[in-house]
This record gives structure tokens, sequence and C-alpha cells, in this order.
């Protein structure tokens, strides 16, 4: 499935950031996500590391430790390797993973290091506050007095942690059980915060409570059931300091201002019959900042994409801290050493320095400089081979598909055995429509490294665009070990083609929102082969996927529980567990119907023309694949028809020269793909480039011209002006790359 990872800040948040001179680091493991947030120029940038469940963040002066799935991550300030990993010098501090202890599966929460700098954490399923040595998973170190015996069950769901002095306190829990999930009887007034010095319950009758902190002089802690940030001072009750729209879950401090992290919470039995739902229908997932002296929330960053779900919130000392994941190449030439043996290094390799900054501006996309760069480092060092093979790889990046050849083939020569010379060389023959020998250059490679993931995954998309189906999905499914797609998280099996009639399956999907319209065509073909079939995908696709016959269910990203279904697939996984082929893929006229709540304009006249010329800038072939709208706006001189603009976002230079074309500008009623489905589906046709809108209206069996680039992805297949999917597409095919008056005139003419 695409992620999407985005935030929304006021201008108060980043200036409280800049102002105390911090960053936040943020875990949600909803998402999978690490997230460090920090202020820069006049908004706030937002960097999502991938993470395997992170809960507890635990930090002290140079690092920071995080509790995953089923190991405790460390991850060390190495400034020295900040300049060098894309933000340029502003970058004060760059964290990468040092060490990782493994736990197993114990349900990681609240974390922190103590005076001595050891590593403390809560121990959920255990019902205990641990510790770590080198010779065990973990070393239990306090239990609640009410649990008398140590298991996996979770007996009171012990939860957050706080210090004092320097030392573990305090600790918070959702029920005082001793019983396996005993806690969940009493969620909405079981909650109690305890000082594990004394055992003493200071605070009970409490809602889901969560991150009890000892700051100022004071105690504070959540009532994540209530959305409540509460305090308690010595000799008090404690008192309401503010509520907010979230569950609230992570708490740190800048000066007088609390930062607190919110979630929308999953509607499920756990969460059912808080008194935060009650209070607040529409609930945030984010980091909102109160004023600890006057109660008022005075700054917020609120999670758009899929983010739904915050665990902990820590402030980082730092301008502009960066964060290096397990697979990053830094982590193979940093290095941390003692200052004797620094002072005793060899001189450096002079190739280095030169070839890691152009590198860092292949990377940052300035592949201009970047050639350059690579050409000043060749000509001192004709024969460096990790030059020669990146710079290779930066021709073929920036279009100069020849060039690229002939620099890989030069590469090659040197190092026949170079699988990934191989798989490029592969790439830019198929740029050039020179498939047979892209197919050659992929067996090679495939045959010098079997496991090379990248290269099946590009002979697969060839085999299909050959139109040779049963081999094509095969190979297609090595998309999950490149590093591109992230695999869906789960601990059911995935669906292999087996019986699973007595089984329900969750289909989730991947890839864009063309692919997710494209493919749903398979989910009735599913259904007669299994119990039920639950769909799982983006929210704005969600209304229109309900109304594919056999899908019993669509959810969005979030939570899901794990009763809910026995095992899972890939949406484009499908046709291969189907055994689908071009002889029997389903290709009704129209398989999309809209949702009878969806209503929508009227659209007016008596020719009705859509028109769709980009589609999401990220794509990685959108260069190739859209139009200039000055160009597409040819087609509209001298036809007797109303054309509609179906794009969006749009600039306003295209605003204003869709104006004076007199070409209706649909933007503000389009959010939603129900809704477009419905505009749509008034039209007579849909002239658009390969993107989403083509899908969709073809899959409403509307007449959906479809303008193509020379090399079009695979599902058009190499040539022909019909399309085995949709039958009430045309296609028109660019005959010279970059070159769309052939295609454009065509189109004209029949128009």
């Amino acid at each position: 499935m695409t992620e999407i990872f985005s935030s929304q800040s006021t201008d108060s948040f980043r200036e409280l950031l800049t102002l105390g001179r911090c960053n936040l680091l943020v875990s949600t493991y909803q998402a999978g996500q690490l997230v460090m947030i920090r202020p820069q120029g006049q908004g706030i940038n937002t960097h999502f590391m991938a993470f395997d469940r992170p809960m507890g963040i635990a930090k002290r002066a140079n690092e920071f430790s995080v509790g995953g799935a089923a190991s405790i991550t460390t991850f060390r300030n190495l400034a020295a390797v900040g300049p060098k990993v894309g933000q340029g010098e502003q970058v004060d501090a760059c964290y990468l993973p040092r060490k990782n202890h493994i736990t197993g599966a114990i349900d990681i929460h609240e974390m922190g290091y103590d005076k001595h700098h050891k590593l403390w954490f809560i121990n959920t399923k255990m019902s205990c506050l641990a510790t770590l040595d080198q010779d065990h998973s973990f070393k239990p170190e306090w239990r609640p007095p009410f649990i008398t015996a140590y298991d996996l069950t979770d007996r009171c769901h012990l939860n957050g942690l706080g210090f004092r002095d320097g030392v573990p306190r305090y600790v918070s829990m959702l029920g005082a059980s001793d019983e396996p999930g005993g806690w969940r009887k009493n969620k909405i007034s079981g909650g109690q915060i305890m000082d594990i010095t004394t055992n003493e319950v200071l605070v009970d009758g409490l809602c889901m409570p969560h991150s009890p902190r000892w700051y100022k002089n004071s105690l504070w802690f959540l009532s994540s059931g209530s959305g409540q940030l509460m305090r308690m001072e010595k000799g008090k009750a404690p008192e309401v300091v503010a509520e907010l729209p979230g569950f609230t879950r992570g708490l740190d401090f800048i000066d007088r201002y609390a930062l607190i992290g919110l979630s929308q919470i999953r509607e499920s039995s756990t969460f059912a019959g808080l008194p935060l739902t009650k209070r607040v229908d529409q609930r945030q997932s984010g980091v909102w900042v109160v004023d600890t002296q006057t109660g008022q929330i005075v700054a917020f960053l609120v999670f758009t994409g899929n983010v739904q779900e915050v665990f902990e919130v820590k402030v980082l000392p730092h301008q502009f801290a960066a964060i290096v994941d397990g697979q990053s190449p830094f982590l193979a030439s940093s290095y941390e050493l003692p200052d004797a043996v620094l002072k005793n290094l060899a001189p450096a390799d002079p190739v280095q320095a030169p070839l890691e900054a152009a590198s860092r501006a292949h990377v940052n996309g300035d592949l201009d400089e970047a050639l350059t760069l690579y050409q000043e480092l060749l000509k001192q060092y004709p024969d460096h081979p990790v030059t020669n093979q990146q710079y290779g790889v930066c021709l073929l990046d920036a279009k100069k598909w020849q060039q690229a050849i002939t620099q890989l083939q030069k590469v090659l020569q040197r190092s026949p055995d170079n699988a990934e010379a191989m798989n490029s060389l592969g790439c830019a023959y198929q740029e050039l429509g020179e498939d047979n020998q892209a197919m050659q250059y992929f067996d090679q490679a495939i045959a010098t490294d079997q496991q090379f993931a990248l290269a099946h995954y590009n002979r697969g998309k060839l085999l299909l665009k050959q139109r040779n189906y049963s081999d094509g999905w095969l190979e297609y499914d090595w998309r999950w070990q490149t590093p591109q797609f992230v695999p869906f998280k789960c601990d059911k099996p995935q669906w292999q083609g087996e019986d699973i009639s007595d089984k329900t399956i969750l289909v989730h999907s991947e890839q864009g929102n063309g692919d997710h319209i494209m493919f749903w065509r398979f989910l009735p073909l599913l259904a007669e082969r299994c119990k039920e079939v639950i769909y799982f995908g983006p929210e704005n696709l969600a209304p229109l996927v309900a109304e594919i016959p056999g899908v019993s269910q669509s959810r969005i990203p979030g939570a899901l529980d794990r009763d809910l279904f026995d095992v899972y697939c890939p949406l484009l996984s499908l046709p291969r567990h189907l055994g689908i082929t071009l002889e029997n893929l389903p290709a009704p006229e129209r398989y999309l119907e809209i949702p009878k709540q969806v209503v929508v304009s009227e659209l007016k006249g008596q020719r009705k023309i859509g028109l769709a010329w980009a589609g999401a800038a990220s794509h990685v072939n959108e260069s190739n694949r859209a139009i200039p709208l000055a160009e597409l706006m040819t087609l509209t001189a001298g036809i007797d028809a109303r054309f509609y603009s179906l794009q969006m976002p749009l600039s306003n230079d295209e605003r204003d020269l869709l104006k004076q074309h007199n070409v209706i500008d649909l933007e503000p009623e389009l959010p939603g793909y129900a809704r477009t489905a419905a505009l749509v589906d008034q039209l007579d046709l849909v002239i658009s480039v390969d993107t989403a809108i083509a899908h969709l209206a073809a899959a409403l069996g509307k007449e959906t011209w479809i303008l193509l680039c020379t090399n079009a992805d695979w599902r058009w297949h190499e040539s022909g002006e019909t399309s085995e999917w949709y039958p009430t597409a045309t296609l028109f095919r660019q005959q010279v790359a970059g070159d769309w008056s052939k295609p454009l005139k065509w189109v004209k003419k029949m128009l």
C-alpha cells in the first residue's frame, strides 16, 4: 500500500521549536515510523523513518534508544555525518543506529535512562519494570505488589515510566489486576499512578493513565482515555490542566510548555465508551502544546496522512537533527573510534570526499551538478570502479540513455560479473524501446546473482509488457524485496493461492490510485474462493471499493484487530494467485458504481469532455507521461463540445490558461474519488494521460482516450490502440520521446 506521511502545523509550533533550539522525536507504532520534527525556514520539516513498531524512547546526552517489536535499538549522534545526509550544513546532529538488543516480543512501553546511564523500560506483557544485561533478554527489576508471578499475559497493562532525581520513581497502569488481561474489565476508572520506591498508589480512579513525569516540583501525567493533561502538587489532589482533542499519550516539556502526543484512537472494544469518545467526535493525531501556567493550547502539529496514533514525544536539544535508518549506506562509512586511534589514522582516500560530494548531489536530484562532479573526478581517476558505475547510473537518471549505455558497458568490460551494471543497462535499453536487448541484460543480471530482487522485478514488468502474464506475475512479486516497496506488517500468513474457502482474507492496497482501481476487478473473483473479503486501502478510495461485489468491508489505514482476518494478500499479487492470463483476464465494460449517498453538481453541455494532463508529481515517470497544459489546450479550438478539467491540484497559471480556453475547472468538486467518479460518470468522453483519472473513467465504462509516452507502463503493452484491460479505452502512443504533437494530432482528428 502506498503510505502517505504528512503534517500541518501552526506558526507558533515552529516558533516554539526555533526559540527553544529543539527538535522533536515522535514514535508511532501504528504507522511503523519514527518522526523527526524540525523547524526549517518558515515551516516545519518532518522526516519519517520506517521502524518496526516503535514505542518507548529514552534519551540521554548523545544518544537515544527506541523500543521496537522485539528489540531495543540505540542511536548515537555522529554529528560529522550530518552534512552528508542531504540537508547541508544546517544539520547539527545525526543519529545512526549503533546497537540492537533483542528482548523478544514483550510490548515495550515507556523507557528512560537513570543517572548512572542504565536503561529502564516497561515490559508490559510481563507486567514489570526491567533493565538490560548482556546475558539475558531482559532483567525484571520491579513489579506491582499485586502481581504474583511473571508471565506474558499483560495483567495490568503497565505502560508509563517517570524519573525523579535521576532514578525511576513513578509508573502508570490501566488496572490493578493479577489476571491475564484483567485490566480491560475496568479501563474507564481502574487506572493508577504508583510510586515504585514505596509501592504507594498516588492516584487511582483514572481513565487509562499514561506518561507520568516529575517536572518543576509537580507530578504530571496524562489521563489518556479522557484526553487530559493533569498535574498533582504535593499535598493536593490531581487537577485537570487542559483537555485535548485526542487520546493523550507521550509527554515532554520545553520550559513552561508541555508537548503532548495525541492519537485518533481505534474504534475497538479497547477504546469503546471512553469519556474522550463522548466529548470529541473528530479526534486528532499529532503533537499539541499546552501552556502549563494557563492551561491554554498555544500550538499544534497535526498529522494529515497515515499516522493516526502517537506513542511517545521526546525533545532533542538540536537545531536540525537527522536520523539514519539501518539500511543507509552511511552506516558502512561512518565510524566511532577512540581519540588515540584517530590521531594515528592514515591519510584519507583522495577520492572519498569528491565522490561523496557527487553522490550527495546525485541523491538530492541535482543531476547536472552530479554529472559535472563525476566527470571531474574521472579525469583524475579514470579507472575508479565506484565512480564509473555511479556516473553511469547518474546518466541513466538524467535520461541520457545512449551515454548511459556507453558508460555502463565500459563498467561491464572491466567487471564482467557486475550484476548491477547489467540491470542498469537493461533499464537503459528498455527506455530506448529495445526490449529484447533489455531482457537479455535482466537475464544476465539474474544469472549472475539469482537473488537480485530489482533485476527480477524489472524483468517481471517487461514480461508483463510483452503479454507474458504467467511468467510476469511471478517475477513481479519480487518487488517486495526491493527498497522502494515496504511489505505489509502482519503476523498472519500471506495467501499463496491455496484453498481459503473457509477463511477471511484481507487485501491491502499498494502503489498508486490507478493501480487500486485497475486491480479491483479481481476482488469478485477472489470472493468466490473465500468466506469473506476485507479491503484495506486509503480513505479517499474507500467509498468506491465498498461498492465492488464481494467486498464485505472497506477498512482505512489504522490498527486492525488481528482476529478480523485469517490471511492477507497484496492487491497486485491477486492475479498471480488467481492464475490470470490474457486469455482469462476479466475485462467488463463497467465494474465501478457510484455510492448512492454521493451528490455532485450536474454538468452542462450536449457533448461533455473531461481532461487530465498530469499525475502525481512524485511518480517515477511523471516527467515523461505528463503533457504541458498549453499543448493539450490545442485540442479545444474549433471543437463543438464543453470541456471540463479533472485535474487537481492546479497552479494559478493553469487556472488562467483554462479560463482562456473556456475549460470549466472542477477542482473544487474533485476531492475524494467517489465525487470524482460521479462527475466523470456524466461525461461523454475523457481524454487523459496515464494517471488515475484514466483508470477511473475506463472502469466506469466511459469512452476513454489515453495518451501514452514512448516507454509507457507495462499494462499498456508494447503496441496497439486498444487495451485488453479496458474495452472502452483507446490508446494514443507517442512515437518520439517528449514529442506529443503526433498523438495530439490524432486525437484532434478523431474529435
